[in-house]
């Protein structure tokens, strides 16, 4: 038997555990050119919730089907020359114990200590960071870099990645906890606790020069306040809006167009495999700013298939402090 999580309705409004359902069904087998994977370790996004809301980047999931996820898995059973059984991939896969995957559509991945990295900075959010900062936000030394969620997976790593080019970073994080952790353990020259007042006063004052590149990973009001404090010829990397996913009332930003024309800003979106082209240099970059200790690794495992519905449904309250992923196997 099998254990997977499926949607059992789609959400309106906040996510919660009720749209979700654990279920037994047969063991999957896989068919000519097929793997069948052991899942050990799932990435939990803002994303997913997005998911749910329609199609996106992706096709939207409805009721009934199991969850989607990026996950690192072992292969068990291999109808493909590609690969063999013991062998580490990372691949499309949903909230399971095993799944069949094309061999094809797997990547192939090394044996990293500890294989949670592979998801975490050498992975999805790593790379995120490393591509949407330096491919959009393009940032100089001497620079104000913002960056929203910046105690987050990704908010993380890019505020790290912007002190180790030389640049100020100010963070933007939900408690002064997060805020503490930011600039106590990540470097970052300031943190505004957006539920401490006025975001667009205290990030004012932690911005004397203004800002940069804002790195926007929760959209509505805190990028309507960071909006108004670019300097000319600013750049805004859109990676996320985490605070518009969970709500049926979206909120801000309402200074648009025309901030974006007066000031002369750049906006654009992305999401991570428009730049895999470069995946090897971001790769290289992250490796060496970990070994120097210019990047730290914070991740956030929550353990048990099981759990993987309140992984998801706390990160979307905040409730997590760098890259959140869920255990679902050990290591082999």
């Amino acid at each position: 038997m099998n254990r997977q999580i499926v949607v059992t309705r789609l959400p309106q409004g906040a996510l919660g555990p009720e749209h979700f359902e654990l279920q037994e069904v047969e063991a999957p087998t896989p068919g000519p050119g097929e793997v069948l994977l052991r899942v050990i370790v799932m990435s939990i996004d803002a994303a997913n919730r997005s998911w749910l809301q329609g199609a996106t980047y992706r096709d939207a999931v409805q009721a009934g089907d199991a969850m989607p996820t990026y996950a690192v898995c072992e292969v068990v059973a291999s109808e493909s020359p590609r690969l063999s059984p013991g062998d580490l991939v990372l691949t499309e896969a949903v909230w399971a114990d095993h799944v069949v995957r094309p061999a094809h559509k797997v990547q192939q991945v090394p044996r990293v200590a500890p294989l949670t990295h592979l998801l975490s900075v050498y992975g999805i959010a790593g790379k995120t960071a490393f591509h949407g900062l330096m491919q959009i936000g393009q940032p100089l030394a001497g620079e104000t870099i913002v960056v929203s969620a910046a105690a987050g997976s990704v908010g993380g790593y890019v505020g790290q990645i912007g002190k180790a080019l030389g640049c100020r970073v100010v963070g933007i994080a939900g408690g002064p906890e997060k805020c503490s952790y930011a600039v106590d353990q990540l470097g970052f020259d300031a943190c505004v606790d957006y539920r401490a007042g006025s975001v667009f006063k205290a990030l004012r004052t932690a911005c004397p020069d203004g800002v940069d590149v804002y790195f926007d990973n929760v959209g509505g009001e805190i990028l309507e306040a960071t909006l108004n404090l670019m300097n000319e010829r600013g750049r805004v990397v859109c990676c996320g809006a985490i605070s518009q996913y969970n709500t049926t009332t979206p909120s801000g930003p309402r200074n648009l167009p025309g901030v974006v024309v007066v000031k002369r800003l750049r906006m654009e979106g992305f999401i991570v495999m428009d730049f895999a082209r470069d995946d090897a240099k971001a790769q290289r970059a992250l490796q060496t700013w970990v070994a120097s200790g210019q990047v730290k690794v914070t991740e956030d495992i929550v353990e048990g298939l099981e759990n993987a519905p309140a992984a998801l449904i706390g990160l979307l309250a905040g409730d997590n402090t760098g890259k959140r992923m869920v255990r679902v196997g050990p290591d082999p």
